[in-house]
């Protein structure tokens, strides 16, 4: 079985590197004959003749490159995760958009209108209605961002307008802020229709955001069975095969904060010993077995 990684040309860090060395370690102990390209190797030729390389069995596509997906797609390959599942998860507008749909438990989320790049925002009158609807403290996310470095909280009117004006026209939510899990989630890691590990973030500085990045810490964590479910009815909602789904503590119940399409499960392994790239290269073998069953 051959296959393709494919990860972006213009990100380096060791975080990366070494999430790309497990899965091609993983697929190479199974068998899988794995060659890693970057996104700048593979240009998008549409018409003129085929620049493609050797067809591969399928494309593990550990990057946000959705064009770059769809195009392989379109060529007829098989893509994990789809160009479509990665979208959905790129743009948080568009995730809260699919799991409203699906009736999964969240914030109460409100959507910024869209702007122009030339034009912003020429009168801040929406952020009357958001926080009449959600209150004060706000937390307020660019639809477009890693790491929690895009997710800001505002305590009032100054400090929301100040924050709308820092991300200038760039699409942004607002959301209501969870006190009971302030500084504190919990990360699920699932493949397939199984969750394989998760951990409990946990910050320890006074940041409301509990990224590892941040300075969050973490340790392992049993989640309860209504978490479990939660995170797989959005791996469904969002058609994943796999991901990192983060929950917050509700006063209700567990309630999604974001899902990740190319969680980097780096620290999920220091913290459970998991390694999702094993369990990830595991379910794409089974599943295009399973395809090639049904298409035989």
């Amino acid at each position: 079985m051959r296959a393709w990684l494919i990860v972006n040309g213009f990100l380096h860090s060791g975080k990366f590197d070494t999430i790309h060395s497990w899965l091609l370690d993983a697929a190479a102990v199974r068998g899988v004959d794995m060659h890693l390209y970057r996104n700048d190797e593979m240009p998008i030729h549409m018409g003129g003749g085929s620049v493609m390389r050797e067809r591969p069995d399928f494309v593990l596509f550990w990057d946000k490159d959705v064009r770059l997906a769809a195009f392989l797609e379109e060529l007829g390959i098989p893509v994990y995760n789809s160009s479509g599942a990665i979208a959905d998860c790129d743009d948080k507008s568009r995730t809260h958009l699919k799991l409203f749909k699906a009736g999964i438990p969240m914030p109460e989320t409100i959507l910024a209108p869209m702007t122009f790049d030339n034009i912003g925002y020429t009168n801040l009158d929406f952020l009357d209605s958001a926080a009449e609807c959600l209150g004060y403290p706000m937390v307020v996310k660019e639809c477009f961002g890693s790491f929690g470095a895009q997710v800001y909280l505002a305590k009032d009117r100054a400090q929301l307008e100040a924050i709308v004006g820092k991300t200038k026209a760039k699409p942004i939510l607002f959301q209501k802020f969870i006190a009971g899990s302030a500084g504190r989630d919990v990360r699920l890691q699932a493949v397939g229709d199984r969750v394989i590990a998760s951990m409990y973030r946990y910050s320890v500085n006074g940041d409301f955001r509990a990224n590892i990045t941040n300075g969050g810490h973490m340790k392992p964590y049993r989640p309860a069975p209504e978490e479990t479910e939660l995170a797989l009815r959005c791996m469904r909602a969002l058609n994943l095969d796999f991901a990192g789904i983060d929950l917050l503590f509700g006063e209700d119940g567990p309630v999604v904060c974001e899902v990740n399409s190319n969680a980097h499960f780096k620290n999920i392994y220091d913290c459970t010993g998991v390694n999702a790239a094993e369990r990830i290269i595991d379910y794409v073998i089974q599943d295009r077995r399973k395809k090639g069953r049904e298409s035989g």
